[in-house]
């Protein structure tokens, strides 16, 4: 599978260059991240359906914070 190439406007590529380097991630990675991330964002707008924040939110927090296992959230439709 080819890897995507993305045009960002320089002052973008600047901004992203320069927190990568303060979160110490490599360029790779960040690439990775962002492949990630479009290819998450097109299946979200193909299936019309994502995962309600504040519920991803809860059950993060039980289970990081609290220890608790809680049911995991459900994809909705957020069509209309």
């Amino acid at each position: 599978m080819p890897t995507p190439s993305l045009k960002l406007p320089d002052e973008l590529k600047q901004t992203a260059a320069e927190a990568a380097e303060r979160q110490s991630v490599s360029p790779h990675e960040r690439s990775a991240f962002v492949t990630d991330a479009l290819a998450a964002r097109a299946e979200v707008m193909d299936s019309g359906k994502a995962y309600p924040a504040q519920e991803v939110q809860d059950y993060i927090r039980a289970y990081v914070q609290e220890g608790r296992r809680i049911s995991q959230p459900k994809a909705r439709s957020w069509r209309g």
